[in-house]
């Protein structure tokens, strides 16, 4: 799987833990920054994570910023982005099982970085349930319309 990730400066130290797990579970990366701890503007990382995924250039993305919820916001402007703020390993997994998640998001100050691996994992092994669900995500993507 190609996954793109993106941070801000708050999430650079987790951005390059999250980018050796996904390479170590043999995952591709495409890396969008930030590079370094100077101030940036986070929806900037956000669109260029999300364009990708919703282009079909990565299949998955990653994004991380102080509290996860900048991130979450910018990256959910994009139609078709359903990204998700995941601070344990249960949340990872619901979000792709009921939710079909195709963005993780985390916090570089709250996500536990012990968990972080397994968070990582999940998110990117666990299917889709489909059913039940697929009508709530139909509701969605209308919504997206207008």
């Amino acid at each position: 799987m190609i996954i793109a990730i993106g941070c801000d400066h708050a999430g650079l130290k987790m951005k390059e833990k999250v980018r050796t797990i996904l390479q170590e579970l043999g995952h591709g990366v495409m890396d969008f920054g930030t590079e370094g701890e100077g101030s940036v503007d986070y929806p900037d990382f956000a669109y260029k994570v999300a364009n990708s995924v919703v282009s079909g250039e990565a299949e998955g993305g990653v994004l991380i910023c102080m509290t996860g919820n900048g991130m979450a916001m910018a990256a959910n402007k994009v139609k078709g982005i359903r990204a998700t703020l995941c601070l344990n390993n249960d949340m990872a997994y619901y979000a792709r099982r009921h939710n079909d998640s195709n963005v993780l998001v985390l916090s570089g100050k709250f996500t536990d970085e012990e968990e972080l691996p397994d968070i990582v994992k999940t998110w990117t092994v666990t299917d889709f349930e489909g059913g039940r669900h697929i009508p709530r995500l139909e509701k969605i993507r209308k919504f997206e319309e207008g």
